[in-house]
């Protein structure tokens, strides 16, 4: 056990040595989320969503918009590249297990997540008088579900795509899933029945609440932003944990079933 997680480390080390020397890969996955949140905001603004100014309702929804570019996109692309470069056949028959592999590549995307999580926190505290994050262990909670739901997503997606050359279209879907249906930009109430129905088992519909319900201390679950202590934030946010706890088990046998450690032939 200690021996995987001390592989997991290197290879997030390595992971994000990567990442900061590609720079195309730095402005798609660590710029590009906050400039759309950025438009998104300005579009919001004026506005009074669920009880809160338009720009920190969607401010605080960020976090399902970069786990769209972060981590999804990311290892979608860093999968399916090492396997056909045979990086994933050579770890795989050295020690590091497969788990360490895998996480590994989650623990270095959860720490690009803390870093724009970080510069979330510090716009909404620097320009829209948001404060600080009300319930931290809850806010974390959520991004971990989050990292686990769109790592193991990742995985499975990467293990459909033929090469890293088509690994950007494989992955426009489920994003444009992400930044239409979940609650960024909006409540899944505003929209039409049968589409909100939908919009609230998309896989970044319980994060985005759960980390939203934590930062303001209000509840964006169920209730439409009614402020709440801490012990009854922990309680709203229940059903939005259940649905991202389901989420996981599926994205888990989604991997397991279609990730591929050897390159695609054919």
């Amino acid at each position: 056990m200690r021996t995987d997680v001390l592989h997991a480390v290197r290879l997030a080390r390595v992971d994000l040595k990567l990442l900061g020397r590609n720079q195309t890969a730095m402005v798609n996955v660590l710029l590009l989320p906050l400039l759309m949140g950025w438009l998104f905001s300005n579009v919001a603004a004026g506005r009074q969503i669920e009880g809160v100014p338009g720009q920190l309702y969607v401010i605080t929804g960020l976090p399902g918009l970069m786990l769209g570019f972060a981590v999804f996109v990311n290892m979608v692309n860093t999968f399916t590249a090492r396997r056909e470069e045979l990086v994933l056949k050579r770890l795989r028959a050295s020690q590091p297990s497969p788990a360490a592999i895998l996480g590994g590549a989650m623990l270095g995307t959860l720490a690009v997540f803390a870093l724009q999580v970080g510069l979330v926190v510090v716009w909404s505290m620097r320009w829209q008088g948001g404060g600080a994050p009300a319930n931290l262990p809850l806010m974390l909670l959520g991004a971990l579900l989050g990292i686990a739901i769109m790592g193991l997503l990742a995985a499975a997606f990467a293990g459909i795509t033929p090469n890293a050359e088509t690994a950007q279209v494989a992955v426009l879907p489920l994003l444009l899933v992400v930044m239409l249906g979940a609650p960024i930009i909006g409540p899944t109430t505003a929209m039409p029945a049968p589409l909100g129905l939908l919009a609230e088992v998309v896989p970044v519909t319980p994060v985005v609440e759960i980390m939203r319900t934590a930062y303001l201390g209000r509840d964006f679950v169920g209730s439409g932003g009614e402020p709440l202590g801490m012990a009854a934030q922990w309680v709203a946010a229940l059903p939005a944990i259940g649905i991202a706890l389901a989420w996981v088990g599926v994205s888990a046998l989604l991997a397991r079933w279609l990730f591929r450690w050897d390159p695609r032939r054919g």
